[in-house]
């Protein structure tokens, strides 16, 4: 079945002061009762923990400190997947509560078993309601306000829509609460037309994205090959109208030039731990040629990496080449970078030809 990933920013799941927006939730889970009724699996990523332990406990203001924002989660957290089974459970939908982390997401093998779970569960026509495990993690917290969780679902799944839902219609020339004269982006189909933007990092007070992290969550997802719609949750029948095609919101279209999953997995959730820079000539082919990295095109080596590490590749300029998964640790590369392979083998006897191989690779 066809499978579309709602996102629920906390500014559509709370008011400013933390306090839950009931009416708005109750109709979105209306509405993806009715697009699961007529045959669409869907995911619901919802932000939104922090905020509600914010206004359940009390508190003035968002905190700031890990600690803090992790006992305000662990309040939350429980208050607000009741409220999503029970809205559903009324629509006669069966929900299940999923809790995702940052490290789910960069391990391969979690990666893989978090996708197989996913889909077990939509097999089974149950709407996963997932969020990021802010109890448990300190990377995560502030890392989007689940935009990057939501298109890594979005690619897990298979996804045929990504739907991002804010509190403004979308993505406009400029911030449009501080610019009069800002107009909406109906479509964003290249590079182009985003760096013409003035696309910057304004919040809610109680949540931790802006409408950089949802841009790049978008052009990920288009990178699948996967539509995305940046539109207004406060807005009804948002969810039909962008499953249909209307126009509504933003939509990025998907990108000619489709990403694996695995090298999806790669540029977008994969840590690096260190740094290889290459020359000139190693920089041309693995740009043009789509070649592997060997060991006679690296001129240097930063930071302290095991074997089967990512890695940043960078080469003279400023912006990075790419990324790769390393089949030498950062000492073996140190001891043989500059090398040709003949060479590197009287070094490194058992060693791959490959620094980097160029299906474990991927352009930045």
């Amino acid at each position: 079945m066809p499978v579309a990933v709602i996102k629920l920013g906390s500014s559509i799941v709370a008011e400013e002061s933390g306090e839950l927006r009931l009416s708005v939730v109750a109709r979105i889970c209306e509405e993806v009762a009715a697009m699961h009724r007529s045959g669409i699996d869907v995911v619901v990523v919802t932000s939104g923990a922090i905020a509600r332990g914010v206004h359940l406990l009390d508190l003035p203001v968002r905190p700031s400190a890990i600690e803090a924002l992790q006992a305000a989660s662990a309040v939350g957290q429980g208050r607000l997947y009741r409220t999503y089974d029970e809205l559903l459970r009324e629509r006669g939908i069966q929900s299940a509560q999923v809790l995702l982390t940052f490290f789910d997401m960069s391990v391969r093998t979690h990666y893989v078993n978090a996708r197989r779970t996913l889909r077990k569960l939509l097999e089974w026509r149950i709407v996963p309601v997932i969020n990021e495990n802010d109890t448990t993690t300190t990377d995560e917290i502030s890392f989007g306000d689940n935009d990057f969780l939501a298109a890594q679902v979005a690619v897990l799944t298979g996804a045929e829509l990504l739907l991002l839902l804010t509190d403004t219609g979308g993505l406009y020339t400029a911030d449009p609460r501080l610019e009069v004269a800002a107009e909406l982006v109906e479509e964003v189909s290249d590079a182009e037309t985003l760096a013409a933007l003035d696309v910057g990092h304004s919040m809610s007070p109680l949540g931790s994205g802006g409408m950089r992290s949802k841009v790049v969550a978008a052009e990920m997802a288009a990178s699948a090959g996967i539509p995305t719609v940046i539109a207004s949750g406060l807005e009804a029948g948002v969810l039909g109208r962008a499953w249909a095609g209307e126009r509504t919101g933003t939509l990025f279209t998907p990108q000619p030039v489709r990403h694996s999953s695995f090298k999806l997995w790669l540029k977008y959730a994969k840590p690096t731990r260190g740094t290889v820079t290459i020359d000139d000539g190693a920089a041309r082919a693995l740009r043009d040629g789509g070649t592997s990295l060997l060991p006679v095109g690296i001129v240097d080596v930063q930071g302290a990496f095991d074997a089967g590490e990512a890695v940043e590749v960078r080469g003279g300029g400023p912006v990075p080449i790419g990324k790769g998964i390393c089949n030498y640790s950062a000492a073996e590369l140190r001891r043989v970078m500059g090398m040709k392979s003949a060479a590197v083998r009287e070094v490194l006897p058992r060693a791959t030809e490959e620094a980097v191989h160029r299906d474990y690779f991927v352009l930045s």
